[in-house]
């Protein structure tokens, strides 16, 4: 038997009588919990938000809003979590993030009010808030109302009182999530076995994957449960990176930045604190604040999608990869890691440990990202680029234009980038290189863009580029500025 503490109630849950694919918003809803929706199953809605109780970037407790449609059930269990039945006080009494939103008209049909209170109550306890993050609703999305009557009630709210028991909590520790193995023996139509495996320690998962070299890793399931839960993916043996410490470590030297795979995108923009300006305008464009509290290096690099948003990035960086199996260890340059179409050099049994960044300051960097939307959407082109000066001369000693959604992998313009070098940075320059930027790329016509407007954004953006870095200026629609918050540690 397992354990999990719903809205402060402990409940004792069979893992053997549930499918180690099931999700939490699965697991509340078959209990009654029905405040939390389903809108989409895929983490864009927001409907299905749940605070979850855990540490922070600064290890102190905090509640961290995800999207449970996204988080498996086995890769909590033995933690605590608040849905939106929780957020009361009381049976006889609303929280204070519900009375703003009934007395400023923030719900018509109410369908996403659930996950707007939850996102708002994690934002309500946020330590050290100075100013409500206009990104703590970004991932909730409403049909009905816009978002200036819930952009009011959220600005309405003041500070929690002093007996407020959810802040008490927060004085509280954490749960410890421990090892576990969920099995369930199927009979029937579907016979075999499925588990879910949560290792404790990077010895103990390196021990599981070198048996079961196979397994599909969970570290923050942004991507995988999608696959779950729309494609009605299944593998006989999940391996969530959940409670493996050593996967969220950060550490810095002044040269590089040694992240761990499994560290949270919110933790990580927390330790970099713009330590690496290129990395820190990922984040913002990097889907929404209840994905990223979930979503890592590891698993965003691991998927090897073309369109990732991180790959350009990291790759105009010169990142590099540490790779772990039984059989030993190696650091494998980013540029040398996707082979084909979400192919990489992974061997069965082995795994993405660090991501290692150059800390890096180049004389011009920027990452683009090409959407219907500037904020929450997938990529149609993406791209990073990175020039270094001399300081003397002018001319480019450092090129690096990196790619994503133009061909079966994210990669670089290595033809243009050698060609940048010993230039200087004017209009001809870039000019003359544009050709061999748009020849560089072989992408394919689908809903979000065809092959054709691919290609000429590739030579679009270095121009804009261009013209940004010589004009001293951002074009066009730029992201909501950083305002400090929780980052979460999955």
């Amino acid at each position: 038997m397992a354990e999990l503490i719903v809205n402060g109630r402990a409940l004792q849950i069979d893992e053997s009588r549930l499918d180690p694919h099931t999700t939490v918003l699965d697991f509340l809803r078959e209990r009654g919990l029905v405040g939390t929706k389903e809108g989409c199953a895929e983490g864009e809605c927001g409907a299905c938000a749940v605070a979850l109780v855990r540490e922070d970037h600064a290890q102190r407790t905090a509640y961290i809003p995800v999207n449970s449609c996204l988080t498996l059930l086995g890769s909590v269990l033995g933690g605590e979590l608040i849905s939106v039945e929780g957020v009361r006080p009381s049976p006889d009494a609303l929280h204070p993030v519900q009375t703003a939103m009934v007395e400023r008209g923030g719900s018509q049909c109410g369908y996403c009010t659930p996950g707007f209170v939850v996102s708002m109550f994690s934002e309500y306890y946020r330590r050290d808030r100075p100013a409500w993050d206009p990104e703590a609703i970004a991932g909730n999305l409403c049909r009905c109302t816009g978002y200036r009557p819930i952009r009011d009630a959220m600005r309405d709210l003041g500070a929690p009182a002093s007996d407020d028991r959810f802040l008490a909590r927060l004085a509280q520790p954490t749960p410890i999530l421990a090892g576990l193995t969920q099995l369930r023996t199927h009979a029937g139509q579907t016979p075999g076995q499925r588990q879910l495996l949560r290792p404790a320690s990077l010895d103990e998962l390196l021990d599981q994957l070198a048996e079961h070299p196979q397994a599909k890793l969970i570290a923050g399931g942004t991507d995988v449960v999608v696959e779950i839960n729309q494609r009605h993916a299944r593998w006989p043996t999940l391996i969530s990176l959940e409670a493996v410490a050593e996967l969220r470590s950060f550490t810095i030297d002044g040269e590089t930045a040694r992240i761990g795979a499994a560290l949270s995108l919110s933790a990580l923009e927390h330790h970099l604190d713009h330590a690496i300006p290129l990395l820190a305008e990922l984040f913002p464009l990097f889907s929404s604040r209840l994905i990223r509290n979930r979503a890592t290096l590891g698993g965003n690099l691991a998927n090897a999608s073309p369109i990732g948003d991180s790959p350009p990035v990291l790759l105009a960086l010169d990142a590099s990869l540490e790779l772990r199996s039984r059989a030993g260890q190696r650091v494998v340059p980013l540029a040398a890691f996707f082979t084909g179409y979400r192919q990489t050099v992974l061997e069965p049994g082995e795994l993405i440990t660090h991501v290692h960044v150059p800390v890096r300051r180049p004389t011009h960097a920027h990452f683009y990202k090409v959407s219907k939307r500037v904020l929450d959407d997938i990529s149609t082109v993406a791209a990073a680029f990175a020039l270094e000066l001399d300081e003397a001369s002018g001319e480019i000693t450092r090129a690096r234009l990196a790619y994503g959604g133009v061909a079966a992998t994210p990669a670089r313009a290595l033809d243009a980038e050698r060609a940048l070098i010993g230039r200087t940075w004017t209009r001809e320059t870039v000019a003359s290189v544009a050709a061999l930027v748009t020849a560089a790329f072989t992408p394919m016509s689908d809903h979000r863009g065809s092959a054709d407007y691919r290609v000429a954004m590739c030579a679009r953006l270095l121009e804009k580029f261009f013209h940004e870095t010589t004009d001293n200026r951002r074009i066009g629609p730029q992201p909501p500025p950083v305002v400090a918050h929780h980052g979460a540690q999955p």
